[in-house]
């Protein structure tokens, strides 16, 4: 009998998704993969990332030749009609899909096999009995991180954490060094460009002014991977020649060096190009052979093993209704500034400088993400969905499965706690402190109303205000809350800042 074809998504690109170890696809299966138009015509994509997906797919697709039919067409339904799927006795197999929809999809296909997801650390299953053994409703990063770290011996000495601590997040908060411009540490890989990016290029040109697709953004030239080859140049680079710098300055931000020493590996990640195992595998043998010092390579291992885990598996926990929990009932539209990547509208230097980041190359480091651009949306009170949506649309490595608990649960506290203990938002001084972004600004992080005002210091205590009453009872901000009746100027604050409404700042 002939091996059964399998279907391959455009986010699970590298060779353990055809691994046929551990129940995956038959040895040797056909392939088939679908690039249908439908996705880019439904949301409003970054330019970058519509091109880094398609070329990674059309890439793969270049690798396996003759094994694989790729078919360009409008849905999936389409493209496995024209594929010849969907008859009687017609079947193939995938991989669990990286998003609810996707999986409501195949579920319903009566000629597809779902087989287990790949591309994570742990089955659904062992994270779903770790769950109903611990915290019930309200589930804690820390725990979950060290029961990964045992059940995969990760920076283990025998039954104890190495070096004897779990977590070195105390190492790895240091603002960035003063007088510096950059943080002096070699360049991360830079792949090249070839024939297949100038066709994906040529075709989005096309799309856009034909006017079957609209994106926001600017594209080019490639950024990241799109084959395991080029994903693999960029995992030895970094742990090379960057790790050894990245834990003490993981939380800072330099205007001219958006990239300080961070991996860039969430996309190459997310496309399926890379495992996590043998990202966090390979840093850790770094340590053990004394190329890289522990707080580093601990803190990369904990965005792998312990966040980028936690996200994925949380996406599946809470179900599909935590996609609307709004619990501070935040219903502001995004403005217009904000959705067309507008940095040259905005006068303050740090969202300025974060929103042109973006918008010139689809992504920034997990700081910006969340005390710049998630912040600004908190204090703002915008719409939680839309800010999910944003984030989906607007960086590299944002999927549905990526972005929801990272904004609704973490970046917007819209679960009301049931995933972050508080609201992660600060004023400018925070800010101030771990960047080189207030100096040249035209506002100062110390002022709270007036000409100078920072936006982020008067929408810090005029969002406390605005939910005092719910925060009060939060341990880990309620001493904040309290510090509103020491503010004399709290009415002139709130004047301003309502003055100021959906403008850019």
């Amino acid at each position: 009998m002939a091996p059964r074809t399998h279907w391959l998504f455009g986010d699970q690109l590298g060779p353990h998704f055809l691994d046929p170890r551990h129940g995956g696809p038959d040895a040797h299966a056909p392939v088939l993969m679908i690039e249908a138009r439908s996705v880019l015509r439904r949301r409003r994509f970054h330019r970058a990332k519509a091109h880094l997906v398609l070329s990674a797919m059309r890439h793969r697709a270049a690798e396996l030749g003759d094994r694989v039919r790729y078919v360009r067409t409008e849905t999936y339904g389409d493209g496995l009609a024209k594929a010849g799927f969907g008859g009687r006795g017609s079947r193939l197999t995938v991989c669990h899909p990286t998003s609810r929809a996707a999986l409501d999809f195949v579920t319903k296909r009566d000629e597809v096999d779902v087989l287990p997801a790949r591309g994570f650390l742990l089955p659904q299953a062992e994270f779903e009995a770790w769950a109903n053994e611990h915290t019930g409703d309200r589930l804690r990063i820390e725990g979950f991180y060290r029961w990964v770290r045992r059940r995969h011996e990760l920076l283990m000495d025998g039954d104890e954490p190495a070096g004897g601590m779990w977590n070195l997040d105390h190492d790895n908060r240091e603002p960035p060094p003063r007088g510096c411009s950059t943080l002096e540490v070699p360049a991360p890989y830079s792949p090249a460009e070839d024939e297949i990016d100038d066709e994906v290029r040529h075709d989005l040109d096309r799309w856009e002014r034909d006017g079957e697709v609209s994106f926001v953004g600017r594209d080019g030239p490639r950024r990241f991977p799109v084959t395991r080859r080029e994903a693999l140049a960029a995992l030895r680079r970094f742990v090379s020649h960057r790790l050894g710098d990245f834990g003490r300055y993981e939380d800072a931000m330099l205007a001219g060096d958006p990239v300080m020493s961070h991996s860039l590996l969430s996309a190459p990640l997310n496309l399926g190009l890379l495992d996590p195992a043998e990202c966090v595998e390979r840093a850790e043998k770094a340590w053990r052979a004394g190329e890289a010092p522990l707080n580093s390579v601990e803190g990369f291992v904990r965005q792998i093993a312990g966040w980028r885990e936690y996200v994925w598996q949380l996406y599946w926990h809470f179900g599909e209704d935590y996609r609307g929990r709004n619990a501070l009932r935040h219903t502001a539209p995004l403005p217009d500034w904000f959705l067309d990547l507008d940095a040259e509208a905005v006068t303050a230097n740090c969202l300025s400088t974060a929103l042109a980041q973006v918008r010139d190359t689809g992504w920034t480091h997990h700081i910006p993400r969340l005390m710049v651009l998630g912040s600004r949306a908190l204090q703002d009170g915008w719409d939680p969905a839309a800010v999910t949506d944003w984030f989906h649309r607007c960086f590299v490595d944002g999927y549905d499965w990526v972005m929801l608990p990272n904004v609704v649960g973490m970046s917007q506290y819209a679960d009301g706690g049931r995933m972050t203990t508080k609201p992660y938002t600060s004023g400018g001084a925070y800010i101030n402190r771990m960047s080189d972004l207030c100096a040249p600004c035209a506002y100062r992080p110390t002022d709270r109303t007036g000409e100078h005002a920072c936006p982020y210091t008067a929408g810090y205590w005029a969002f406390l205000h605005r939910h005092r009453t719910a925060l009060s009872a939060n341990h880990r901000v309620a001493r904040a809350v309290k510090g509103l009746d020491r503010l004399k100027d709290l009415d002139e604050l709130l004047e301003e800042t309502s003055e100021r409404g959906d403008r850019a700042p």
